[in-house]
């Protein structure tokens, strides 16, 4: 197992050391005789879990006391209806921010609920940067303002945040929440699933000002109202307890490993050396513009289309797991989230490399 490298965009690895404290948990927690999923998410023991995490979450973030810090059912793709269910009413608008796959997901969904002006897109450059902020139409009565910070799928991240005064900015960080550090206050809410960074799929985490709760439009369902299940500390119903218990692991792990900064410090490392490895060949292309590039989600293609599947194939001999582009862009995909250990990459640069070496 020690030889195998999982490069998947989600669900993604979990640090080495959070699995095998899960492993040894499992069948009983804290003495109890039973595992974290047997117990009352009203129990003691899990109260305490929940506690721990919300604490944890909001040293990582240096997050102050005028948010909620929500542990919710659903996915990253919930949000796509919550937050123009509890930010913006039917004749509002709400100005968006298109730069791929996901955001276009956001604004469909988001078009069902509210007006939405698309105020700045990448669409014509095929998606390879963010635009530009000057060139941003942001409405001026708009409700909020939203933007992906990484695209997963298409490797464009933002590297800064504009300031958009006092409409509340609304940021999906699914897939680089906690992998650097992001003054929280900037933002009136952020949402981010879990399965990138932060524990197993079927957990959403959000971050959201106090004072944008309890503003969600009449009829909006109590289980959809983020005031209702601030007002409940997330449990409003049962929530997802298991993934709750590994993402308070994975919380106490980025702390103990030095915290954002450090994170920080090494993905860049890690994206660096292979996006080097990629600009230096003739056979690897980026298809991001440099100053866009995510330090998440690093896809590249082949030069010679035909090459794919046998670049594939030999990965996997080696041990290079999940390298096979999203299906609606092809090409190839690393993703280098925080439980990517550096050898990792050092193991797919140097099979690239001899890759290369034999197709010439």
């Amino acid at each position: 197992m020690s030889n195998i490298f999982n490069f998947s965009a989600g669900p993604s690895s979990l640090p080495a050391s959070v699995m095998e404290r899960a492993r040894h948990e499992f069948r009983d927690y804290g003495g109890l005789g039973v595992s974290v999923m047997e117990i009352s998410h009203r129990s003691h023991e899990f109260i305490e879990i929940a506690e721990r995490a919300e604490a944890d979450l909001r040293e990582l973030l240096d997050l102050n006391d005028d948010y909620y810090v929500l542990f919710l059912h659903g996915g990253a793709s919930m949000q796509f209806a919550m937050v123009p269910l509890n930010l913006a009413g039917i004749s509002d608008t709400a100005d968006y921010v298109d730069t791929g796959s996901w955001s276009t997901k956001a604004i469909i969904e988001a078009k069902r609920l509210t007006r939405v002006n698309i105020a700045a897109t990448s669409r014509d450059h095929d998606y390879d940067r963010v635009p530009g902020f000057r060139d941003w139409r942001l409405s001026k009565s708009a409700r909020y303002v939203h933007l992906t910070s990484n695209e997963t799928i298409g490797g464009v991240q933002f590297h800064e945040f504009p300031d958009t005064g006092d409409v509340p900015l609304v940021a999906d960080m699914s897939s680089d929440f906690l992998s650097r550090p992001v003054d929280a206050r900037r933002f009136g809410l952020i949402y981010a699933g879990a399965q990138k960074n932060v524990g197993p799929a079927g957990l959403c985490i959000v971050v959201i000002r106090k004072d944008l709760c309890g503003k969600d439009r009449e009829h909006t369902p109590s289980l959809l109202s983020y005031g209702v299940l601030a007002q409940h500390k997330s449990m409003f119903n049962t929530p997802p307890t298991y993934n709750w218990y590994l993402a308070s692991l994975v919380l106490d792990w980025l702390k103990r490993e030095g915290g954002l900064q450090a994170m920080e410090i090494r993905n860049r490392r890690k994206a660096e050396k292979l996006y080097a490895a990629i600009d230096r060949s003739d056979l690897y292309h980026s298809p991001v513009q440099r100053s866009h590039r995510s330090i998440m989600n690093v896809p590249f293609t082949l030069s010679e289309s035909e090459l794919e599947d046998r670049f594939l194939e030999v990965a996997k001999t080696r041990g290079l797991l999940n390298l096979k582009g999203h299906r609606s862009v092809g090409g190839m995909r690393a993703s280098l989230y925080n439980a990517i250990d550096e050898a990792a990459v050092d193991a797919l640069i140097e099979h690239m490399e001899s890759f290369e070496k034999t197709t010439r």
